[in-house]
């Protein structure tokens, strides 16, 4: 609560064009009484703070000049996450307050437990960490009130492993995800501290590899979702700066002398970049890049394979990943389902006209 009558009863005494005097005698009170008021040296009893304001023809919470903060959880909340942009550890005392109101709520303990996280990093902070570590541990016994579906009690582990990893506590940081990692969500972690920390470098080796090729493939299937975006926008520029770099991605971590999945990559990527390239006017550039989509189709239709082929750089013989494409089984089936979202009559026409004549 943010007091600030001082300023308002001069304030309001100057918009009456009144003197301190002025004032002091129509309130029955001495100049030097009011003088303090105004300077923040004192605040005039209740009475007289009600006569005031009826004085000046205002109320007594406009006369106080205070704004209550609000104080429910969300926008609770989002004065720590403030807070925590701007390294202000105030978001440390408001996260308390916000214990003492709301102990028992799941989105109240959770997101407490993330600032005392935030400024757990570093020395010397033993005490911020061991409270999240606390705050984490209340969360999971509160887990079923938590209605946001990006939250659940893997996401929490994964926090609490992180604060582990600041503790020093390496073999609890690992052994705390290592047994909650749906669909390899936390493989990359898991690799890091057993290679970089632990110095288990061949136990490591399957969760980086995992984590490698899970984080290529979250991150085409976001270029490919983006890129359809930027095209809408008609940000064809912006597009191709995208999958171009899509295109480098897959160049460099994966090679391409025998047939695998990752032809069907290549023509996801080049059928896009033909679109864009006719797009932005460059027909010939779109007509090779066609090209390219038909040659990786047709070489991996010619001997399907969904293993990811050889990487370009040193893996384990034993280490093998499969995959499959929801688009289609084929390169053509992907090809064409492909072609009906773009639905661009010119890329179609083109890509039907070298299919059928390409050997």
């Amino acid at each position: 609560m943010d007091i600030k009558i001082s300023e308002n009863i001069r304030k309001f005494r100057k918009e009456r064009r009144l003197t301190q005097e002025q004032l002091a005698e129509v309130l029955g009170v001495t100049t030097g009484a009011v003088h303090k008021w105004e300077s923040g040296m004192s605040i005039p009893d209740i009475g007289l703070i009600m006569e005031m304001a009826d004085f000046f023809n205002t109320s007594v919470d406009v006369l106080l000049g205070y704004k209550m903060k609000d104080n429910t959880i969300k926008s609770t909340i989002e004065r720590m996450e403030e807070m925590c942009r701007n390294s202000d550890r105030e978001a440390l005392t408001e996260a308390e307050k916000l214990l003492k109101k709301y102990p028992n709520s799941f989105t109240a303990v959770n997101a407490c437990a993330g600032v005392y996280s935030f400024f757990g990093v570093g020395n010397g902070k033993e005490k911020e960490r061991q409270r999240a570590l606390e705050l984490y541990e209340q969360a999971k016994i509160l887990i079923d009130q938590n209605t946001d579906p990006s939250i659940s009690e893997e996401t929490i582990l994964g926090c609490m492993s992180m604060v582990y990893m600041l503790t020093g506590e390496y073999e609890k940081a690992v052994d705390i995800i290592k047994e909650h990692n749906p669909n390899g969500m936390y493989s990359d972690n898991i690799g890091l501290i057993l290679a970089l920390y632990l110095n288990k470098k061949k136990e490591a080796t399957p969760y980086l590899i995992e984590g490698i090729l899970s984080g290529y493939y979250s991150l085409g299937n976001s270029i490919l979702g983006y890129t359809a975006v930027l095209c809408a926008e008609k940000k064809y520029s912006a597009a191709k700066t995208l999958l171009v770099a899509m295109l480098d991605m897959i160049k460099g971590l994966f090679g391409n002398k025998t047939i695998s999945f990752i032809d069907k990559e290549y023509t996801y990527v080049y059928i896009l970049l033909a679109t864009v390239s006719l797009k932005m006017g460059d027909k010939d550039e779109a007509i090779e890049l066609i090209k390219k989509t038909v040659y990786h189709t047709k070489r991996f239709d010619s001997a399907p394979n969904f293993g990811i082929g050889e990487l370009n750089f040193d893996v384990p013989e034993d280490v093998n990943f499969v995959t499959r494409d929801i688009m289609g089984d084929s390169a053509k089936e992907t090809i064409e389902t492909m072609l009906k979202f773009i639905n661009e009559p010119e890329v179609t026409e083109l890509w039907n006209s070298f299919y059928e004549s390409e050997g």
